[in-house]
């Protein structure tokens, strides 16, 4: 296997940042819908999003985005760039639409040698200037057609994997941090080494580095291409296969978007003690996810349990209660 290489200096450990970026959860998209064999977990929302690209009036406004994604082929750094914590999707198409034509012709060049461009993408190299608006307006409109329904039960996911390595760095240091990042990550002295086809040697030089998780890659890490972008990553977020789960959270819980829609969910039918048997069969969970959940949610001070002969029992606290009444929707139990 080969290997990449990101020399890190004192600013750099200091500066590594996590966030959820919804740009390149857009962009990344696409390779789960043209390759469903490879993403088998994203077959619920492939088949949505199929429907929606067989739409005349969404699949020309998209196809700028189609053509730069074309698969096995890395994506030209301006379209995923490094995102701020707690960034919106709309912010992030300005910085998209503010890119300088000098970089997004540096860019697709930097790809070249690994695969042909497209059309749209030598059509993009000729004119960027007059070109890049149309490719904005793909990624807008992919997310307000493909992503948008769907971004609250994502973010939940992204959100909660962000908190989750954010512990990890401040109780591990950073060279523990990345090697629990993904098995394909390695630190060595001052530098993370990464296995890699694409062979990167980086000095990050004092900008830091944003990791973003993302649920549209589960091999490796990926990185920039080229040296000179604002350093970042995406890395497989944790518990993918829980996101397309069916729940039976009432519709628009707002609950479920601060606390992600699986544990929403048990929280809405643990209204009287519940086993991790008897609740996998009414959420239709694994109960795998049923008992991660439920720890989480008792880590958290939102579910009790007590020991009955063979049997752990859950139940509601009253700090759940109280976010149950607060989210606008009755308990079901009454």
């Amino acid at each position: 296997m080969r290997v990449s290489e990101l020399r890190f200096s004192l600013a750099d450990v200091a500066g590594v940042r996590l966030a959820v970026s919804p740009v390149n959860e857009t962009v990344m998209s696409v390779w789960a819908l043209a390759d469903p064999v490879r993403y088998p977990v994203h077959l619920p929302w492939i088949d949505r999003a199929r429907v929606i690209l067989r739409r005349p009036e969404v699949a020309a406004r998209v196809r700028p985005l189609m053509e730069l994604t074309w698969r096995g082929c890395p994506l030209p750094d301006f379209l995923t760039p490094a995102a701020r914590p707690n960034v919106e999707i709309a912010e992030q198409l300005d910085q998209l639409a503010a890119t300088p034509p000098a970089v997004v012709v540096q860019d697709l060049l930097a790809n070249t040698p690994r695969q042909p461009l497209s059309p749209f993408g030598r059509a993009l190299l000729t004119d960027p200037r007059g070109l890049l608006p149309q490719l904005v307006d793909a990624v807008r409109v992919w997310y307000d057609e493909a992503i948008a329904a769907d971004w609250p039960r994502i973010r939940a996911l992204l959100d909660a994997d962000v908190a989750y390595r954010a512990a990890q760095l401040a109780g591990s240091g950073a060279g523990r941090f990345f090697e629990q990042l993904h098995p394909s990550l390695r630190w060595l002295d001052d530098r993370v080494l990464a296995d890699d086809p694409f062979e990167r040697d980086f000095d990050l030089r004092g900008r830091g580095l944003t990791l973003h998780p993302t649920v549209f890659t589960d091999q490796r890490v990926l990185w920039n291409v080229l040296e000179e972008s604002p350093p970042a990553a995406v890395y497989p977020v944790r518990a993918v296969g829980t996101l397309w789960e069916v729940t039976t959270r009432p519709p628009g819980d707002p609950l479920a978007r601060l606390i992600g829609p699986g544990r929403a969910t048990l929280l809405h039918l643990l209204g009287t003690a519940s086993t991790t048997t008897d609740l996998a069969r009414l959420a239709g969970m694994s109960a795998g996810n049923v008992s991660q959940h439920l720890a989480a949610l008792h880590a958290a001070g939102l579910v009790s349990r007590s020991r009955q002969g063979r049997h752990v029992r859950y139940r509601q606290t009253e700090a759940a209660g109280v976010l149950l009444r607060a989210s606008g929707v009755a308990d079901p139990t009454g």
